[in-house]
């Protein structure tokens, strides 16, 4: 089932992968203080994984994948300033994260 799992997994992150290109109205905020990752988390992942297995590739690369666009164009063209709601969740999150 290696090879079968390995696909699937790999489908499946093209599928979230997708997902969130189809979903740029949500800010990586939002997500962070949802779900504890975002978009660059994915991408850092990916570079990660990559390193691992001896294929590194460069942080812009990564987001590249991960975004569908340079990063700076996304930001551009879909990044919103964060509220200061989204970041004091977000503040609170991280201490409450390193207090764990």
């Amino acid at each position: 089932m290696t090879d079968t799992r390995t696909e699937l997994e790999a489908a499946v992150f093209r599928r979230l992968v997708q997902h969130l290109r189809d979903r740029p109205e949500v800010q990586n905020i939002d997500l962070m203080n949802l779900a504890g990752f975002c978009r660059n988390c994915l991408s850092n992942w990916y570079a990660d994984a990559a390193a691992e297995k001896g294929e590194p590739i460069d942080k812009e690369a990564a987001r590249e994948l991960v975004y569908g666009m340079p990063y700076a164009e996304w930001k551009a063209r879909h990044q919103t300033e964060a509220t200061p709601e989204q970041q004091a969740a977000f503040a609170a999150k991280q201490a409450a994260a390193h207090k764990a």
